[in-house]
């Protein structure tokens, strides 16, 4: 339990954060004029297509959690096995595996396409936040896949990518930050 109460305590402060953060920035920056346009039209559909590809990519993690299977379930739960043995989950468990990085590249373009369309304001601090964790995210995603990653690269690179905290990260700045602009 005491990997999930970090992950609770630190998510706890993340959000605690973002709200004061997003209290400043509202009162701070002017509001941000709707604009509908053709582009920002389509902005709007990546930007649904992307929160579902984040969602799918997470999906994963968490039902990783759930089985108790990889790394990532030995960090937060080392001593959770799960008593009942899910054989329904371990095809979705190997498709969600097998289609991680291509999902994953896909929505690294799409979510860049939604903020180029929308046209995000980066002097609101939740935009350049979340498009750094993503580039970060990717990059070390990248290390992973390319076969010709030095060994060492490699394992810094699961241990910078496994990383659940970057998640709840990039979850809680675009919820703050779309809040900010959809008022």
């Amino acid at each position: 339990m005491k990997g999930i109460k970090s992950v609770l305590i630190f998510t706890a402060i993340v959000l605690l954060l973002s709200l004061g953060y997003f209290i400043y920035a509202y009162n701070v920056y002017p509001g941000i004029p709707e604009r509908e346009t053709y582009l920002t039209e389509i902005g709007e559909g990546f930007g649904e297509v992307g929160l579902w590809a984040l969602l799918f990519i997470y999906a994963r993690t968490l039902l990783k959690i759930l089985l108790g299977k990889g790394a990532i379930a030995h960090r937060l739960l080392p001593d959770y096995s799960p008593e009942i043995s899910l054989p329904v989950f371990q095809p979705l468990l190997g498709f969600l595996d097998r289609s991680h990085v291509y999902v994953g590249i896909a929505t690294l373009a799409v979510i860049l396409l939604h903020m180029f369309l929308m046209g995000i304001p980066f002097d609101i601090l939740f935009f350049p936040a979340v498009l750094a964790l993503l580039i970060w995210q990717s990059l070390f995603g990248l290390f992973l896949a390319w076969r010709f990653t030095p060994k060492q690269l490699k394992k810094f690179s699961y241990l910078v990518h496994a990383q659940l905290v970057t998640g709840i990260m990039i979850g809680v700045f675009a919820w703050f930050g779309h809040l900010l602009i959809d008022d």
